[in-house]
């Protein structure tokens, strides 16, 4: 039980060492630098939302046959209208959009179906699955762990360009990633009932993590500049992640 519980804390962990990324940000950054770390959280997300929601989404359809894309498209509809609802929602209270805010509840959201995929695994050790061993679940745990560094990242430190102090954008970061350890508890426990959903699940993340990248971070990222920086950033977060996605 304590190798279970500490292996379900570890994405929790790498999301808090990703978000330590404000510390070592100065009190003020220029417009530059904010465009190349936009441009890289853009690339990190439609990368996390391709490899980390969406394929994933697909493969646990299968039994669907070639219906198996159905729980993706759905999922990611409802993902998309749910943030352009939000959107609308807060424009409406503040009389703006809130970016910053849309970012932090996008990752948020794709955190939880993620500890809920260590829930899953972990449960089926428990129930005596002879499909997954300890050594098979910890290094999914890992694999997520190390794959929410930059997600961790990608929250603090468009927080810190907004004008937060370092140790906010800090808590941001980490409270970010919080779900996903809660996710996996309940999952853990409920997983009799969780599981069946967790294809929506995933690809609604993953259409809100679709909806802020493309209508939020890459037009400020972009700037009405004509240089390439943005073009690039974006291009090395992605691969970053998906190289990430794909091997762990």
């Amino acid at each position: 039980m304590l190798r279970t519980v500490l292996s379900i804390l570890m994405p929790f962990v790498g999301t808090s060492l990703g978000a330590c990324s404000a510390f070592f940000i100065k009190n003020k950054i220029n417009q530059k630098i904010n465009r190349i770390i936009l441009g890289f959280s853009g690339g990190i997300m439609l990368a996390a939302s391709i490899w980390s929601l969406i394929l994933p989404s697909i493969e646990q359809s299968e039994h669907l046959n070639k219906m198996s894309f159905f729980p993706a498209v759905l999922g990611i509809c409802i993902g998309i209208a749910y943030l352009i609802l939000t959107d609308k929602l807060i424009k409406q209270a503040r009389g703006k959009s809130d970016k910053s805010k849309l970012l932090i509840f996008a990752v948020t959201l794709h955190n939880i179906p993620e500890g809920m995929a260590v829930g899953v695994v972990f449960s089926a050790l428990a129930s005596g699955s002879p499909n997954i061993t300890f050594a098979s679940a910890f290094a999914l745990a890992l694999g997520i762990a190390i794959q929410n560094i930059p997600e961790g990242a990608v929250v603090s430190l468009p927080a810190r360009a907004k004008g937060y102090s370092k140790t906010k954008s800090f808590i941001i970061g980490v409270l970010s990633g919080a779900v996903e350890p809660i996710g996996a508890g309940l999952t853990f426990l409920m997983s009799s009932t969780i599981t069946s959903l967790l294809p929506y699940l995933l690809s609604f993340a993953a259409g809100a993590m679709i909806y802020v990248t493309v209508n939020e971070i890459i037009p400020e990222a972009k700037d009405n500049k004509d240089d390439c920086i943005c073009a690039l950033s974006f291009a090395i977060g992605f691969l970053i992640m998906m190289i990430l996605d794909v091997v762990m």
